[in-house]
């Protein structure tokens, strides 16, 4: 039984006047008047268990996007339900305005919409569904929350999906419009033309050269069908926050991009997600199919707070490419976990792949080196230039052991990681 503001109104108009007399007697009386009433109201009430409910919720959303989660609700009780129902989710699933009036007839259905914007990924559940069935006289009821499962997934807000067009853009220039003169590992014949003044002397093809007029040069174009391994760390130092998210989801929208963009250009895309076991995994998924299983198998990810197995991630990696590739690692540039977990094993995939690390910087480390106001300010500056002195030097010794680093703001991580995957697909290191 439950009780509403009219019940409490109806016992003090009651009380206060009696109290104002001093009559107990009556005070009494009038309580059990109330109660009578409450009951009677009770009793009136639908069962709020005679009420089946339905819900119907979409599989999946992206982050800050609307949504809607429907139940369906029949009345099978022998009286009108009128009341309240409630739809309770996570908090973080965003549930805006979950509460709603409804007057349901025996035998009738009704359905009651919940608007969700989700603020954060992964799989939000529902909680129980209140129904609140009030009396005639609206002054007390009956209540019962029933299970009504219900999971919706909400994938990565992928904002850097702003940054595709131009990239694209470039890609298409690079394949088909201005093919490269000097071969790489990752370049195939294309075709000849006239030699101009600036053009390579290596490129020169001296045999077609000597079978016509003029001088011609060999031109060659990023090969395709190439592959790429985007490899996220979720352990420890994916949790630290940078901004007002944690590390881990720039590397997400960093993948996503270059998922994206090495697809539109070709090359075969697999991901995994690694900390100290296997997380995540995406293979075999190609085309329009890649982008959305990226951002399925990355949607629930959750950083762990252990270290990065790095042995056995370059055992894994070994085990998924059999063939020269492009190996990204979403990792950190955390200059105590580089010298202790990374450089120690990094020579095993340089060896055989073209390896890039692409790593978040933090914004309020750069905020910190400009501070020179006051004496702490200053103390602050210099353990923000130290802290980046020392992010160089790891950058410098991951270089001689042929990685490329990329080191961005969590807003341009993705663009320069995509920059750099072109910068590569141009000089035929693919």
């Amino acid at each position: 039984m439950v009780l509403t503001w009219r019940a409490v109104a109806l016992t003090a108009l009651g009380v206060v006047p009696v109290l104002l007399t001093g009559s107990t007697g009556t005070v009494l009386l009038w309580a059990v008047v109330v109660a009578a009433l409450v009951a009677l109201d009770a009793g009136l009430a639908a069962s709020p268990r005679e009420v089946s409910v339905e819900r119907t919720v979409p599989r999946a959303v992206r982050l800050t996007e609307q949504t809607r989660s429907t139940l369906l609700l029949r009345n099978e009780s022998r009286r009108r339900f009128v009341g309240l129902v409630r739809d309770a989710w996570q908090p973080s699933a965003g549930a805006v305005s979950n509460r709603h009036v409804l007057d349901l007839p025996r035998g009738e259905q009704r359905r009651v919409v919940t608007t969700l914007v989700p603020t954060r990924r992964g799989d939000r559940r529902a909680d129980k569904v209140t129904l609140r069935s009030l009396g005639p006289l609206g002054i007390a009821g009956r209540q019962a929350s029933v299970v009504v499962p219900g999971v919706l997934r909400v994938l990565p807000e992928f904002a850097s999906r702003r940054h595709l067009p131009s990239r694209l853009a470039r890609l298409r220039e690079l394949d088909g419009q201005a093919a490269v003169q000097i071969r790489g590992e990752g370049t195939e014949f294309d075709s000849l033309r006239e030699y101009v003044i600036g053009d390579d002397v290596r490129s020169i093809d001296w045999r077609a050269s000597a079978r016509g007029q003029e001088m011609v040069v060999r031109t060659w174009r990023p090969e395709r069908d190439r592959r790429v391994l985007i490899v996220l760390d979720t352990a420890r130092t994916s949790a630290a926050r940078i901004g007002d998210q944690p590390r881990l989801d720039a590397s997400i929208e960093a993948g996503l991009l270059l998922g994206a963009l090495a697809s539109r250009a070709g090359d075969r895309v697999e991901m995994v997600a690694y900390d100290r076991q296997l997380r995540a995994r995406v293979a075999g998924a190609a085309g329009p199919r890649l982008l959305p299983a990226l951002a399925d198998s990355m949607a629930p990810l959750e950083p762990s707070l252990v270290e990065t197995d790095w042995p056995g991630l370059v055992g894994l990696v070994r085990e998924r490419l059999s063939q020269k590739s492009l190996v990204v690692l979403l990792s950190t540039l955390e200059p105590a976990a580089i010298e202790t977990g990374l450089l120690p094993v990094v020579e095993q995939l340089t060896a055989h792949h073209t390896v890039v690390l692409a790593s978040v910087a933090d914004p309020a480390v750069a905020a910190l080196r400009a501070g020179r106001s006051t004496a702490a300010e200053v103390f602050d500056a210099a353990a923000a230039e130290r802290t980046e002195l020392e992010r160089a030097a790891a950058t410098m010794v991951l270089g001689r052991r042929g990685v490329d680093v990329v080191s961005a703001l969590p807003d341009e991580l993705a663009p320069r990681l995509a920059d750099t995957y072109l910068s590569l697909k141009a000089a035929g290191r693919l």
